[in-house]
């Protein structure tokens, strides 16, 4: 099954720009918006005073930076090798393959997220409305931040 940069991404029409990354602004400061988001439920954010292009990782709660401005950025969505490894094409494929499908406005989530002991296997990957997915994943990222790997916790509380 051929795989296209449809799949690969989700059109944010439907969804309001922003207010999208909200939930991740303690990350990402208060400027930057996203310009691209994956199927695997990342988004590339861009700065609009620096260029700068970053990838918000949102199973690992990572920000990095991967171009110097929109132009760079554009070039790189036509390098096979940068697509593979920051679009998570590999992932995407499998997922399809196995009939989790994507409706409009969803990306892969996770059921239990990696930050609160979940794993990246695929049986933990699940279709999640795409303003959900960046919400709860940036709401528990920025209450387990400074905790130290592997503390217990016995409840989580989201707004």
């Amino acid at each position: 099954m051929p795989i296209t940069m449809e799949d690969l991404t989700v059109g944010l029409d439907s969804t309001d720009r922003d207010s999208l990354l909200d939930d991740w602004r303690w990350l990402i400061g208060l400027d930057k918006q996203p310009i691209l988001v994956t199927a695997m439920g990342n988004a590339f954010v861009q700065d609009p005073g620096s260029g700068v292009v970053e990838l918000l990782d949102a199973g690992t709660g990572k920000l990095k930076q991967v171009a110097a401005s929109f132009d760079e950025f554009k070039a790189l969505l036509s390098d096979k090798s940068f697509v593979y490894e920051n679009l998570l094409v590999d992932d995407v494929v499998h997922l399809r393959e196995s009939g989790k499908l994507l409706e409009p406005g969803q990306v892969y989530g996770f059921e239990i997220p990696p930050a609160l002991g979940g794993s990246f296997d695929a049986e933990n990957v699940v279709p999640s409305d795409v303003s959900v997915h960046f919400s709860v994943s940036g709401q528990i990222h920025r209450k387990v931040k400074d905790l130290p790997e592997g503390t217990p916790m016995s409840q989580i509380r989201l707004d």
